[in-house]
């Protein structure tokens, strides 16, 4: 599956390497934006404008607030917007953490951090 991604373009931010996503985090208002807690295992949306398909596994390093430690974390892809989708939503890719330690440590951090705020009915990059 590696020999379909293709070498991101110099300066790059988004691809850490062929086939990692890198998502850094600063806000707590931002990684709201970001959980889908309504995903089994949860999950998270990241800005991309690079084409994924459904059910596409992807490796990613969260950054997340303050904390020097990166997550690394594996995933599906399971919700894409399009460029130029009505509501003014960002392009990007809705991934699945997989049902295991990793994902389960991704999903707990996030939830630590944003606390009471999952309870919000804000709007978020998917709902």
């Amino acid at each position: 599956m590696a020999d379909k991604i293709p070498v991101p373009a110099a300066g790059s931010a988004q691809l850490a390497r062929p086939g990692v996503l890198s998502l850094n985090i600063r806000e707590r208002a931002a990684l709201y934006a970001a959980y889908m807690p309504f995903l089994r295992g949860g999950g998270i949306f990241i800005p991309t404008s690079r084409p994924y398909t459904l059910g596409e596994e992807v490796f990613m390093l969260l950054s997340l607030m303050d904390d020097p430690n990166r997550i690394a974390v594996q995933g599906k892809v399971v919700w894409i917007t399009p460029e130029g989708v009505q509501g003014n939503r960002t392009q990007g890719i809705g991934v699945q953490f997989t049902q295991d330690e990793t994902g389960a440590t991704a999903r707990t951090t996030i939830e630590r951090i944003l606390g009471e705020s999952l309870a919000s009915t804000r709007s978020t990059h998917t709902m």
